[in-house]
C-alpha cells in the first residue's frame, strides 16, 4: 500500500500514518502484541487471532489466522520471547443476552452468563481457559499447552516471561472476574496457583455482595511489577495486591472513586521509578451515557494510600461526545519489556477520538502532545444492535523505536510514527 492509498485521518497532530492492514479481511482487533516483527492480534468478532508480518511497517502483510474454538473469544493475548498466551472465554458479544451492549457493562456478569449460580444447569458450549503457543516462528503459532478453568473463562492476562502469568478469570460460583496467578514454569502444563477476590464475590461460599446490583465489580486485569499486582477492578476501582506468595495474594489497598465518577477502571500502570500509577477508566456506553471518563495520575509513594494528583486532558478538538459510539479512554501502552518503556510519555487509545499521546514529565500538569484519529471504518464487523459506523480505537503497542501499533473494533491495524 503506497502513501497515497493509506486511509486519510480525520485529525492528526505530530503523528503520521505509515502502514495499514485490514488483517486479511478480518479488520476487527482487540489486544495486539508485536513479536519478532509480527503483529499478533486478537479478534472481537472474527473468532480467533491473526498474525500480520510488520517487519516492513510500511507494507504490512497478513501471515496467518488461527480460528478460535466454537463460541469462544480469543480477544486478549500476551507474547514474550517464544511464547504466546491466548485467552479462551465465552464469546460474550455473540451471545443473545449481550446484543444490547449495555447489558454487558452492568450487573454481575456471572449471573448473566449463568456461571455464578446453578452452575450444573448452565449450558457450556464454549471453551474456557488459557492456550499456550510456541512462536519461535511467530508466523506459525504452534499450540503446546492448555489450562482449563471451570466457568466463563479468562478475560485478560499479564505475562512478560518467567514462571508466572496473572489473569482475570470468571469462575463458577463468583459474581464476576477475579485474580488468578498461574505457574508457567512448564508452558505445556500451566497450573493455577492462587486466587484473590473482593469480599462478597464468592457466592458459592455464601458471600453476599454489598454493592449496588447494577455495578460490574470484577477484575479487568492486573499489571505486575516485582511483588505487586496493580489491578483494575472495573466499577470497584483499584486493588493493589502483595503477591510475594503467589499462592496467597494479600490486599495492600482497595480504593474506589465511583461514585461519584462513572467506574469502568481498565488499566493500572505503575511507573516505579517515579512512584506513580497511571489509572485509566474505560468509557463503555455510547455518547458518554456513563459520564466523561478520565485517566488518573496517582502518587503511590505510600502504597497503602495512593493519592490522585491529576488527570490527563480530555480531547477537545472535535465534538466526540456526540460523534457516536464510545468516547473516552480504553487502553494504554503498558511499558512491556519487549517494547517502549517510558516514565514520561503515555500512549493511549481514546475510542472514537483515536490515539492520544501525553507528556507526564510534570505529573501534576499532564499535556497532550500528539494525536491521530482514523477515518470511519469501511464496514462494520460488529453485528450487535444499533452499532454506529464510527471508529473505536482499541489497543495500543509501542516499539522501543517509537512505532505505534493500534487496533480497532472494525477498522484494521494502523501503524504510526510519533513525531516528537
Amino acid at each position: 500500500m503506497t502513501s497515497q492509498d493509506l486511509p486519510k485521518p480525520d485529525y492528526a497532530n505530530n503523528m503520521k500514518l505509515i502502514g495499514y492492514s485490514d488483517q486479511g479481511g478480518r479488520p476487527d482487533g482487540v489486544q495486539l502484541m508485536v513479536n519478532k516483527g509480527y503483529a499478533i492480534i486478537g479478534h472481537m468478532f472474527s473468532k480467533g487471532f491473526s498474525v500480520v508480518d510488520v517487519r516492513d511497517p510500511r507494507n504490512p502483510k497478513p501471515a496467518n489466522y488461527v480460528p478460535a474454538p466454537e463460541n469462544t473469544w480469543n480477544i486478549h493475548l500476551q507474547s514474550h520471547g517464544d511464547l504466546l498466551l491466548v485467552i479462551n472465554a465465552k464469546d460474550m458479544f455473540a451471545a443473545p443476552e449481550f446484543q444490547d451492549e449495555t447489558q454487558y457493562y452492568k450487573g454481575a456478569l456471572g449471573k448473566k452468563v449463568g456461571t455464578a449460580e446453578n452452575t450444573e444447569a448452565a449450558e457450556r458450549n464454549w471453551t474456557a481457559g488459557l492456550a499456550v503457543y510456541d512462536i519461535a516462528n511467530p508466523a506459525e503459532p504452534r499450540k503446546i499447552g492448555f489450562m482449563s478453568v471451570e466457568g466463563g473463562g479468562i478475560h485478560r492476562l499479564w505475562y512478560v516471561g518467567g514462571n508466572w502469568a496473572y489473569a482475570s478469570v470468571l469462575l463458577d460460583g463468583f459474581t464476576d472476574y477475579i485474580f488468578m496467578s498461574i505457574d508457567m514454569s512448564d508452558p505445556t502444563n500451566p497450573k493455577e496457583v492462587g486466587r484473590y477476590w473482593l469480599p462478597g464475590m464468592n457466592l458459592a461460599a455464601g458471600e453476599t455482595p454489598t454493592w449496588d446490583a447494577s455495578r460490574r465489580n470484577g477484575l479487568h486485569h492486573p499489571i505486575v511489577n516485582g511483588d505487586t499486582a496493580y489491578c483494575a477492578w472495573r466499577d470497584a476501582g483499584m486493588v493493589i495486591l502483595d503477591i510475594k506468595d503467589c499462592a496467597a495474594p494479600q490486599l495492600i489497598t482497595h480504593q474506589n472513586w465511583s461514585p461519584p465518577y462513572g467506574g469502568g477502571t481498565h488499566n493500572c500502570l505503575p511507573l516505579p521509578d517515579r512512584d506513580l500509577l497511571v489509572v485509566a477508566d474505560e468509557a463503555v456506553l455510547d455518547n458518554c451515557a456513563d459520564g466523561i471518563k478520565y485517566t488518573w495520575m496517582f502518587d503511590i509513594r505510600e502504597p497503602s494510600n495512593p493519592i490522585s494528583i491529576s488527570t490527563l486532558p480530555t480531547p477537545d478538538d472535535a465534538d466526540y461526545v456526540n460523534k457516536g459510539a464510545h468516547f473516552g479512554p480504553h487502553n494504554i501502552h503498558e511499558n512491556r519489556p519487549d517494547g517502549m518503556i517510558s516514565n514520561d510519555t503515555i500512549f493511549a487509545t481514546y475510542q472514537n477520538a483515536g490515539v492520544r499521546i501525553y507528556d507526564i514529565s510534570d505529573a501534576y500538569r499532564p499535556s497532550e502532545i500528539a494525536a491521530f484519529v482514523p477515518p470511519a471504518p469501511n464496514r462494520l464487523m460488529d453485528g450487535r444492535l444499533n452499532r454506529p459506523k464510527v471508529i473505536q480505537s482499541c489497543d495500543i503497542w509501542v516499539s522501543a523505536e517509537g512505532l505505534v501499533y493500534c487496533s480497532d473494533y472494525n477498522a484494521g491495524l494502523y501503524i504510526l510514527e510519533y513525531k516528537a
